[in-house]
């Protein structure tokens, strides 16, 4: 078939050899994967009120805020440590200073003003903060009860690891069981990794991530069963060709296909990430390094396990005819 590209960014037989550079990768990658999970154990994640529970208020002061000023007239109310963050506003509006965003912690309930309890801390810090600084506006308001933010983190839980069920499920019936293994090892690694990177930078995790890091899990596998159907094929195709040498070609036939993909996704990513807003940055950043790390999973952490599962010629690979 004639190759009629108008610009070809890779060689059509590309011979780099990722198998050589497995022990280096699997060095790096069990050094991410044990200091994502040191430094969660310690440091712990941002939740947000998703998780948390608790109130957000987001107010516009009319100027650019002050921080330094608004933060000791709330740690004055004794509500526990409230979190301050300015928030750009969106592109199209035409303010053009910050607003102010503050998180207001879970506050004790009562059995009698349980229910009411988040409304009296709301709105005693609007009182403190009209008296104190004058008026506002007030552009966004939301309130989560311990009970709904205790189901929406077990449930956030659930969906993540019956998805990594329901995908080592699916790759052992349509292949053998080591790349059912090998996927499933690639994708907690992509997944340990993303909520490491979380915990490293403090920022907020919420029921959007959930949703970025499931959509991670999805982009990942797309990507390892690619490479993983070129495997089986060539295993097929070149019955006396060492394991390391058909891993090491099938990586090389999708690398082009796995690199632009993953270019233009990420392109796509950046753009919601600057134009998004505040509300879609966090799940934009997710999927940025969700694709960066998926790539890299593909190539790096789920093919080269396959060696060291052993994998064997079988029904599924190379010893039935098609």
């Amino acid at each position: 078939m004639k190759d009629i590209s108008l610009v070809r960014l890779f060689p059509k037989q590309s011979k780099v050899p990722f198998i050589k550079a497995r022990i280096v990768a699997a060095i790096l990658s069990v050094l991410a994967i044990i200091g994502s999970i040191f430094h969660v154990a310690t440091a712990g994640l941002n939740y947000g009120i998703d998780f948390t529970g608790g109130t957000v208020l987001e107010i516009d002061t009319g100027a650019a805020p002050e921080l330094d000023t608004i933060r000791p007239l709330l740690n004055g109310l004794n509500m526990g440590d409230m979190a301050l963050q300015n928030i750009r506003p969106p592109l199209d509006s035409d303010v053009d200073h910050d607003y102010v965003r503050i998180t207001i912690p879970l506050q004790p309930e009562t059995e009698e003003d349980g229910a009411a309890t988040q409304q009296i801390a709301l709105d005693l810090v609007k009182e403190t903060l009209r008296t104190e600084i004058g008026d506002f506006t007030v552009r966004n308001q939301g309130v989560v009860g311990s009970k709904v933010s205790g189901e929406l983190r077990e449930k956030g839980i659930l969906a993540v690891v019956l998805a990594l069920g329901m995908v080592l499920l699916y790759i052992w019936f349509r292949f053998e069981w080591q790349f059912a293994v090998g996927a499933v090892v690639a994708l907690f690694h992509d997944v340990l990794i993303t909520i490491g990177m979380f915990s490293f930078t403090g920022l907020e995790f919420n029921l959007s991530i959930i949703a970025a890091i499931l959509t991670i899990v999805g982009y990942s596998l797309n990507d390892t069963v690619i490479v993983y159907d070129r495997i089986r094929e060539n295993l097929r195709k070149y019955k006396k060709m060492d394991l390391p040498d058909v891993l090491n070609l099938s990586i090389n036939d999708t690398l082009s296909r796995t690199i632009l993909t993953s270019f233009t996704t990420i392109m796509a990513l950046v753009a919601l990430y600057v134009l998004g807003g505040e509300g879609l940055r966090g799940f934009s950043f997710a999927m940025i390094w969700g694709v960066f790390i998926g790539t890299y999973s593909s190539i790096f952490v789920a093919s080269p396990l396959l060696l060291l599962l052993r994998l064997k010629r079988g029904q599924n690979t190379g010893n039935r005819k098609d």
